[in-house]
């Protein structure tokens, strides 16, 4: 009926984003989850080289798939093996010649057979909320064993050169063991220098730069000594071996990622690119890498350059490899003359206010949405942005999400205002509504244009009140990402048994919040938040009009215990949120109803219960 299409739309469009989004958008990929898990006994593939299957002749970065018709410059040579099986991450970084890698946010090191960055822990971050949590690590050498645990897979970046087809020159591969010019560790501002010698007058020279973040600078150079010119093609990729653990939800993309000019922002899963193969791309000012939730390892070639670049599928055995390149344009190094090329390197995590500097300071095309900001990038940024800010203000991400609240109900109190006066309105004149519905009980027609002249009379909008809900859905949305993608939410505390707003609350009624040693199911860890949202629900539904049909009385007086089961699973900060908001919205139409003299049957009901009797009607 006309007076009821207002609620059932409203909690219409609620059910669509929360089941939804549970069920369609945050639902874990089952399949997925179980093609990983076989990926924890599979056996290691040998460490890929630019554009190279592990097993199989390595193709040119930016080159079509193996079998395709190509005139890419010719590969690396061959690749080394990989270290035996069963080896810990430990054993294999012991067994090769390293210089360390020590910064304020990072530890590691770089392999100097084959002159790869493959090792890189940031020590800011560990993997749960204990004290005595393993430090995150983000890169890890080929042959290191598969961690769904951890989330550690074989990772690394490559850097170097590859020569014209059929040129012969020799340029360093994975077996080729560097030598460290002087000594010392990679640190903000004390480079490290490798060189190798090909013994045909080429001297190839490496230059490591580190900053105190996250950003690691790469310069390759070629002298050429000798009495020809040598024509070659600087390279960079990033490779990980086997499936990583994925987090299974559709707004968050995990996987290989970029931007290539006109193309724009291309986010590839690895399904995806299973199936494609590869997929290839040529631009000026391009990047390109591979993102996890909160990590991420990003090549920024030369932006000047218009490069070759490669998203790219291989399979060993069992084990799956992902990898990323560019290969950038032939230069041709004279006699006596020095070819240099730089590319930076970003490992580390993905922290707002570093990406953004990174973007402004080495003037890279989006690289920001190499954190997922989704579509609705324009809401869900400044929101977060204004978040940040209240918590440097205030030291607690939840007390920005109940600041922010308040400025988002300021930002909507006039068009919220006219909603609830509307309801109140819709509550006041229901004794003749119903009046009108039993007159004209079976006339249909007569009975719709009698309600709408009562609408008319009495100046109400029966659609207004959906506004409170279609403006709460963006900002439902805007928050909900904000939670679940950016980093500084991550193991934020509130108070209490809150200590990680972006996870769901621990706590459960089915073990009366941990009062008996019971561990409860993940589907019952129906917390205290979530209780208290679902009562500042009921609460606000007893103060709309009652339906009068009795289904959607029935669907109503669920609908509470729907929501709280629903939203129980969500991150603890969403639901705080929507709790809040209820509380907000309840004590803002309270006031409207008293305002319009309208009775509130549930405050009076309250007061009797504690002897204070009914409130008087406002004058």
């Amino acid at each position: 009926m006309a007076d009821n299409r207002n609620y059932i739309l409203a909690i219409v469009l609620s059910i669509l984003v929360l089941v939804g989004w549970q069920y369609f958008v945050g639902m874990p990929q089952m399949e997925r989850q179980r093609q990983q898990q076989a990926q924890q006994q599979a056996q290691q593939p040998r460490p890929a080289q630019p554009g190279q299957a592990p097993s199989t002749t390595p193709a040119a970065p930016g080159a079509p798939a193996p079998g395709a018709a190509s005139t890419a410059p010719a590969a690396p040579g061959a690749v080394a093996p990989a270290p035996a099986g069963g080896q810990t991450r430990e054993a294999i970084l012991a067994a090769t010649p390293r210089v360390g890698i020590e910064t304020p946010r990072i530890t590691g090191s770089i392999n100097l057979v084959g002159g790869r960055l493959d090792d890189i822990v940031l020590t800011g971050y560990r993997e749960t909320t204990a004290r005595n949590s393993a430090h995150v690590v983000l890169f890890a050498p080929a042959g290191s064993p598969i961690d769904p645990v951890h989330h550690q897979h074989p990772f690394y970046a490559e850097f170097g050169y590859v020569g014209v087809a059929n040129a012969g020159t020799a340029v360093p591969n994975a077996q080729t063991v560097w030598t460290q010019q002087g000594t010392g560790k990679l640190a903000p501002g004390a480079p490290v220098v490798i060189t190798w010698d090909n013994g045909q007058g080429l001297t190839f020279r490496r230059t490591f730069e580190i900053d105190a973040n996250y950003m690691v600078t790469v310069k390759d150079a070629v002298i050429n000594a000798g009495g020809a010119p040598v024509t070659l093609h600087a390279y960079g990729l990033i490779s990980r071996h086997g499936v990583p653990q994925t987090s299974g939800y559709y707004i968050l993309h995990e996987g290989l990622i970029g931007v290539f000019g006109d193309k724009g922002l291309q986010e590839v899963g690895y399904s995806a690119i299973e199936s494609a193969k590869t997929q290839a791309f040529k631009a000026r000012g391009a990047w390109l890498g591979i993102t996890d939730k909160y990590w991420a390892a990003a090549l920024i070639p030369d932006q000047a350059l218009e490069t070759d670049a490669a998203f790219k599928f291989f399979q060993s055995g069992t084990t799956k490899s992902f990898q990323t390149d560019f290969l950038a344009p032939a230069a041709t190094v004279a006699p006596g003359a020095t070819h240099e090329t730089t590319t930076r390197l970003f490992a580390g995590a993905k922290e707002v206010s570093v990406v953004d500097g990174y973007a402004s300071a080495f003037k890279v095309d989006r690289f920001d949405r190499l954190i997922d900001w989704g579509w609705f990038y324009f809401i869900t940024k400044p929101l977060f942005v204004v978040m940040d800010w209240i918590f440097i203000q205030t030291g607690n991400f939840g007390i920005a999400i109940l600041l922010v609240t308040l400025l988002i109900k300021g930002l909507f109190f006039p068009l919220a205002n006219k909603s609830y006066a509307s309801i109140t309105m819709m509550k006041k004149v229901q004794p003749e509504m119903m009046a009108i519905r039993d007159r004209f009980a079976e006339d249909k027609m007569k009975q719709q244009q009698e309600l709408m002249a009562l609408y008319k009379r009495e100046k109400i909008n029966p659609l207004a009140g959906c506004w409170p809900i279609l403006i709460q859905i963006p900002v439902f949305f805007a928050l909900y990402k904000v939670l679940f993608i950016t980093i500084e939410m991550r193991q934020a505390p509130f108070f209490g048994w809150i200590q990680d707003l972006s996870a769901p609350d621990p706590t459960s009624i089915f073990n009366l919040f941990g009062l008996i040693p019971f561990t409860v199911p993940a589907f019952l860890l129906i917390g205290v938040w979530p209780i208290i949202m679902g009562i500042t629900m009921w609460v606000q539904m007893q103060m709309n009009p009652a339906p009068t049909d009795p289904i959607q009385a029935v669907f109503f007086k669920w609908m509470p215990i729907l929501f709280t089961f629903m939203l129980a699973s969500f991150p603890a900060g969403l639901v705080i949120y929507w709790a809040w908001n209820n509380l907000l919205s309840v004590l803002q139409q309270g006031i409207i109803m008293r305002k319009y003299g309208v009775k509130i049957e549930l405050w009076d009901n309250l007061r009797s219960m504690f002897g204070a009797g009914p409130a008087k009607p406002a004058a």
